[in-house]
Parts: structure tokens; sequence; C-alpha cells
């Protein structure tokens, strides 16, 4: 039986981190894994790295020309062999229990979409003490209102789902879009609630500026889901509250 974890990392300019993230998969408890790390165009150092780590267990990739985060982790979707797929971005670090523990969860629970808490770190991923608590469950219409889902802490079971199901839109804020395509469909996430990442939050400028997190999450609400003005306000609202409360 195929249990195996592809674990997809989408790849730019990301030679200061990328070690560190490759070998926090590396030393998982949990190890019928793949690694698939997918070059986006890095103009430094990046692919030099990974391929020092390049084995039959961890594959290096790129795409053909830069495709950003969605299409880097198209790419590994695409060329994943695992049952399970993983996502961890390129400067994040996991508790090495982290998938031994989520996927106990999932079989126990007989599930097809998980997600976990996690702590904000700093650039040395030391953590801040500041982690993120998440529900036992989310609906599509509970998600719109609560974007807690964090990338780097999401697990899919392709027996239950197929690669078409996840594979992300062309738009910002992709993941979350991609959350809420599945959750339409009438598949629910569910949470374990403990602190199995660490989101390095250096130089991220996109998650930084709120101005521009902002105009993503309405774009989403109104160009990719369609929602009508008010309920789009609706849900603004909780999904502010909620957004600054994580980060206080």
């Amino acid at each position: 039986m195929n249990e195996t974890v592809s674990v997809i990392v989408p790849v730019y300019n990301a030679a200061s981190y990328i070690a560190d993230t490759i070998m926090s998969v590396l030393q998982q408890t949990y190890t019928d894994l793949e690694l698939i790390l997918v070059d986006d165009s890095s103009t430094d150092d990046s692919v030099r790295i990974m391929e020092g780590y390049a084995t039959d267990k961890v594959r290096v990739m790129a795409n053909a020309h830069e495709k950003g985060a969605a299409g880097a982790r198209n790419t590994g979707i695409e060329n994943a062999r695992g049952r399970y797929i993983a996502f961890i971005d390129a400067d994040d670090l996991w508790i090495d229990t982290k998938l031994e523990k989520q996927l106990a969860f999932m079989k126990e629970k007989d599930i097809a979409f998980s997600f976990t808490g996690y702590e904000f770190a700093d650039e040395d991923a030391k953590g801040l003490g500041r982690i993120v608590r998440v529900p036992a469950s989310l609906t599509y219409k509970e998600a719109l209102r609560n974007t807690t889902i964090f990338t780097s802490t999401v697990i899919f079971d392709l027996d239950k789902l197929d690669k078409s199901d996840i594979y992300m839109p062309y738009v910002k804020s992709e993941d979350t879009a991609t959350w809420w395509k599945v959750l339409r469909s009438g598949t629910d996430a569910y949470g374990l609630d403990e602190s199995l990442t660490l989101y390095r939050r250096a130089g991220r400028s996109l998650s930084s500026n709120k101005i521009e997190a902002i105009r993503r999450i309405w774009n989403l609400y109104r160009k990719v889901e369609h929602l009508g003005l008010l309920y789009s306000c609706w849900c603004f609202m909780f999904w502010a509250v909620r957004a600054v409360a994580r980060r206080v």
C-alpha cells in the first residue's frame, strides 16, 4: 500500500533558508516520504544548494520559466508519487514529529484534508512564543471568515481527492483559494491543534504588507468566489479580526 508523503517545496531565491527547510523534512520521524524541490527561476545559489541534497528521495526540478508559487507547487503535485501531498514553504521548518502526528490524526479521523497549529519564528527560525491555535474543523462557509489554514501545515490524501482538486489557481493568495476550492466541493478541513511548524516571517513582504493582504482577500471574495458585496463585507470583518488576533 502506498503510504508515501510527497512533500512539495516551491523555491525562489531561498538560498539563506532552504538547507534548514530540507533538513527539517529529512529529519522527520515518519520516513516514507519524497521531497520535491521545485525551483522557480532563482537567481541566487538555491539550485546549487538543493542539488547537494539530491537523492532518490530528494528530487530537484525546475519550471521552464517563472510561474510563481502556484506554478511551482503545481509542478510538484504533477510529479508527486505519494498518496499524501504535504506543502512546506522554502523558509519554514517542521517539528520532527509533524508528519507522524498529522498522518496518525488523519487516519484516526478518516479525513482527506488536514492542517495544524503553528508558531511564528524570527529570521533565525527561533520560535517567538506566538502560537496560532486552530479549530477542530472548517467548512467552506466557516473558512471564508477564518483563513487560519497555513500552507506549511496542510496535508491532502489523494486516496480521497484527485490531483485536479488541489492544483492551485494563478491568483494572489493561491493557497487560500485552493483551500476554498476543496472545501466548496464538500470536503471539510480538520485541524490538529498542536504547533508542529515554525513560520519564519523574514523577508515576506506580501504577508507583512497589510494593504496588499486586504486587496488579496477582497479579490478572492469578489473575483474568485464571486460573493455578493454585503456577504463579502461580512466575511471580511471576521477575517480582519482574526488576522489581527493571530499577530498580537
